[in-house]
């Protein structure tokens, strides 16, 4: 595997831990249920998608971060995260 896949492969898992955790902390901070019971509450009231792009904003994070570093490769990574989330949020708004 050439280096350039391998920045761009370091960059999208970077992407999707940082939503992972920008979930998690949002979660924690703001809800008053468990972790499993947010999610179930936000299935069950269709608001998964609204979720997942709040936790998305740590994206911006790491993209700026990358960037700033001058890491191009490792933030065009972030950005195919940050798009994959997007469509994962168009699919529960559409479906």
């Amino acid at each position: 595997m050439n280096n350039t896949k391998k920045e761009v492969i370091i960059g999208f898992l970077t992407g999707i831990i940082a939503n992972t955790v920008g979930t998690l902390l949002y979660i924690l901070l703001f809800s008053d249920l468990g972790i499993v019971e947010t999610f179930k509450a936000a299935v069950a009231q269709e608001h998964i998608g609204s979720l997942l792009a709040l936790g998305a904003i740590l994206n911006l994070v790491a993209f700026f971060g990358f960037l700033k570093l001058k890491r191009d490769f490792r933030a065009r990574g972030v950005m195919i995260a940050t798009l994959l989330t997007a469509l994962v949020i168009l699919y529960y708004k559409v479906f």
